[in-house]
């Protein structure tokens, strides 16, 4: 399948499950308060919806399914716009590596996008993966790249006019922290093995009578790992839409002087945004490799 039926499928496919409504009758029926009607909520437009907003153009509304009932718990399999801004930024990155590899298979020497995605891949090898994991590591290559790109991306759809960063979502966040997490033990008991993987937490040499608060240390390690993963990635990204969205604040405020102040500072730490967005991709795919590194050699 080419990138063209790719789109087109993508295309029928958000016609049929979703709706755009341009006009206030057909909108989201909302609970609105007349204390609130005027003012800018900074906290509404950082949270999750079940519709994309595009302001004056309308709301696209997202498809909503009833909740599935398994052992007791309800899980809602609803659309949110930040599940429908992962799905967008997945088919993205899919259609900018395919014509990536279309580029590179027919010439010789890459150029254009083949040019940048193969600079991009060679510096995550030489550069991540082989000082933080050696010559072994360049077989994990796929899974740091996945996760390098598919943060990457959805880092940077936030940053086109009306799209969300999926990445605000603190459940998508924990999602991918536990990708790595179960990464991690998974090639650690693969190369020490289940009982000498658990055995290797513990530093050897420790006296007997420390040995309980070591273990309780190590076992609360292992979790605080992953946990600054998601943590780190899910509260930079946010706070980058918090403070663009104070400094537009300041003109609901001050009016034209908040305009004055705020329009500079907002196009420079949106421009600031873009360079978080790399690095964040960067360092969260940095960390995995550290981390499961650590858990393949544990002496």
């Amino acid at each position: 399948m080419n990138s063209k039926r790719i789109l087109y499928l993508l295309f029928f496919l958000i016609l049929f499950t979703a709706k755009v409504s341009f006009s206030e009758e057909h909108q989201p029926k909302e609970v609105t308060h007349p204390e609130n009607e005027g003012k800018f909520d900074i906290i509404e437009k950082v949270v999750d919806h079940n519709y994309v907003d595009f302001y004056f153009l309308g709301k696209l509304s997202l498809p909503k399914f009833p909740p599935v009932h398994i052992w007791g718990l309800t899980i809602d399999f609803s659309v949110t716009k930040s599940l429908f801004m992962m799905i967008l930024s997945s088919v993205i990155l899919i259609l900018v590596l395919l014509r990536a590899v279309s580029i590179n298979t027919k010439n010789k020497v890459p150029k254009g996008v083949g040019n940048f995605i193969e600079v991009i891949i060679v510096f995550i090898r030489n550069e991540i993966v082989i000082p933080n994991m050696g010559k072994e590591g360049v077989v994990m290559l796929p899974f740091f790249l996945t996760v390098f790109f598919f943060i990457l991306f959805a880092n940077f759809i936030g940053l086109v006019p009306f799209m969300a960063q999926p990445t605000k979502n603190i459940n998508v966040t924990t999602g991918l922290a536990l990708i790595t997490f179960f990464t991690t033990q998974i090639m650690g008991m693969k190369k020490n093995g289940v009982l000498g993987y658990f055995k290797g937490l513990v530093p050897q040499g420790v006296p007997v009578f420390v040995l309980p608060i070591m273990i309780v240390v190590e076992f609360i390690g292992l979790f605080t790992k992953p946990f600054a993963l998601l943590m780190r990635l899910f509260a930079n990204i946010t706070a980058g839409s918090i403070i663009v969205l104070s400094l537009i604040g300041l003109i609901f405020i001050m009016s034209w002087a908040g305009a004055v102040i705020a329009v500079p500072f907002a196009i420079f730490i949106y421009c600031l945004e873009i360079f978080v967005a790399l690095l964040q991709a960067y360092i969260f795919t940095m960390l995995s490799s550290i981390f499961i590194n650590m858990a393949m050699h544990q002496h």
